[in-house]
């Protein structure tokens, strides 16, 4: 079988599987499985496969179809440019956080708290991008805390990064510039209508609250302010339909400053919120 023979039937197995985008995750795959770069996946699609290769690739595909994530199959995910290693401990980075990215990156900051900060994506890019800053970190998972600190050591900031096991601020320390979380906000009824990928294969606790999925907008607006430097910010990702909540719950903590920012696909996606005065 030549590669581009198992390509098409690869695709046409995911397809069948209800795998969105089929052909791009046959691609990736493959790559993975001849140990190619994916942009020459399209050179080589004339040549056989040896059989070590096909039967890599094979096995690959079996997982795909079944709904195990592309990225744990092949143990990493790009986020803003850069490479992370993930695994079913930590929640995938995906292309809307980079919302919350951008929006940090445009004020200046030199200390950052990331909040439940899983594969460590946010934070760790945020002091590649910043080179003088350091940063927090803090998850409630073990697990969580060393593939962050992994990915960390990956993209050269880990003497800049102080990653730790906390239950939200329980364990935090000092005041930043900058305090940044994408919190678990699916409501415990949403839970029941996601894709198979999140619903087996991401941690639970990573994506839901198992109430409303507001709980921790509150925790944060409540608490956020004692660890927060005169004229910082505090910047929170959102479920999409979230926006009116969020802005509800800052206001109501005495958040004077709330914005609302959108995504590439014009979705409410991100709060930030300033306050004149830092609280006690």
């Amino acid at each position: 079988m030549t590669a581009g023979e198992a390509l098409a039937a690869a695709a046409a197995r995911l397809r069948a599987a209800g795998v969105d985008s089929p052909a791009r995750d046959a691609r990736i795959l493959l790559a993975h499985a001849a140990s190619v770069d994916a942009a020459r996946i399209t050179l080589i699609a004339p040549e056989d496969l040896s059989p070590d290769i096909e039967e890599r690739f094979v096995n690959l595909v079996s997982l795909r179809a079944v709904r195990v994530p592309v990225s744990h199959l092949i143990g990493e995910r790009e986020f803003y440019g850069r490479r992370f290693k993930v695994s079913r401990d930590v929640l995938d980075p995906r292309p809307e956080t980079e919302t919350l990215i951008e929006t940090a990156l445009a004020a200046p900051f030199g200390s950052v708290l990331d909040l439940g900060t899983g594969s460590g994506c946010i934070l760790v890019t945020l002091l590649a991008e910043r080179p003088q800053a350091v940063g927090t970190g803090v998850d409630i998972s073990e697990a969580a805390c060393l593939q962050a600190s992994a990915n960390a050591v990956l993209h050269g900031v880990e003497a800049r990064a102080d990653l730790r096991k906390s239950d939200w601020f329980d364990g935090v320390e000092g005041r930043f510039d900058l305090i940044v979380s994408n919190p678990p906000y699916l409501s415990a009824d949403e839970m029941q209508n996601v894709q198979p990928e999140l619903q087996q294969h991401e941690p639970r606790i990573a994506l839901t609250d198992e109430a409303d999925g507001l709980s921790v907008y509150r925790i944060i607006a409540r608490d956020a302010a004692r660890f927060l430097s005169p004229g910082g910010r505090v910047m929170v990702e959102i479920g999409w339909t979230q926006a009116q909540d969020v802005c509800a719950i800052f206001d109501a903590a005495g958040w004077q400053t709330i914005r609302v920012l959108q995504d590439l696909g014009g979705k409410d996606r991100v709060i930030q919120a300033q306050m004149a005065e830092i609280g006690n």
